[in-house]
């Protein structure tokens, strides 16, 4: 028997602090009061597993959900964002300039960071990982919008683009069947979850 529904969800709003690495950036208390708010809502209760990277912003989304349902989060360390390390942070401007030519030209590093094609086959290979365990219930990945848009464009058969990148803001998801791998839905907002299947 294996998995309902798989369900790749994005971390919603962070605390962004110039001073702080990216990946150790929290929640805000939007993006916390968004998480809390779909974890009562009760949409997830057929969710038999949760996989988070291991960002901080990711756990703590994934924790909040976990916490609600009764069972602890998996970790997984690579499937973090892609790693842009070399930058560090950037002002939001530049940040989606680069963001633009890291999707726009995926066999290339931009400016240091790690290429798209990488980093699609890392977040792919994590993914493939957790579901080749044909758990019954439904699955949850907790993480990223590169990361989680270049799984999308793997699933669907799309190339890298950033036309398919999720809605500003995070916390957003999109769903697709264990059986073939197949797209239900592209991305939604987490309050989206339970108006419509999957």
């Amino acid at each position: 028997m294996t998995a309902d529904i798989v369900r790749y969800l994005t971390h919603p709003q962070v605390q962004i602090d110039p001073d702080v690495p990216v990946p150790q950036w929290s929640l805000s208390p939007l993006g916390r009061a968004r998480t809390e708010a779909l974890a009562e809502a009760g949409w997830l209760a057929s969710t038999t597993q949760i996989v988070s990277s291991g960002e901080r912003k990711a756990i703590e989304t994934a924790e909040i959900i976990a916490a609600r349902l009764g069972f602890t989060i998996e970790i997984r360390e690579a499937m973090h964002e892609n790693d842009r390390s070399a930058t560090g942070f950037l002002k939001p401007a530049e940040f989606e300039a680069v963001a633009d030519q890291f999707f726009a030209a995926p066999h290339l590093s931009v400016r240091g960071w790690e290429r798209a094609t990488d980093a699609q086959m890392r977040i792919v290979r994590e993914a493939e990982a957790v579901l080749t365990r044909n758990r019954p219930g439904d699955v949850l990945f907790v993480g990223h919008g590169a990361v989680g848009t270049l799984l999308f464009c793997h699933y669907s058969g799309h190339s890298i683009d950033r036309v398919h990148d999720q809605p500003a803001g995070g916390g957003n998801y999109f769903a697709f069947a264990p059986e073939g791998r197949r797209i239900l839905h592209g991305w939604r907002r987490m309050e989206d979850l339970g108006s419509a299947a999957g």
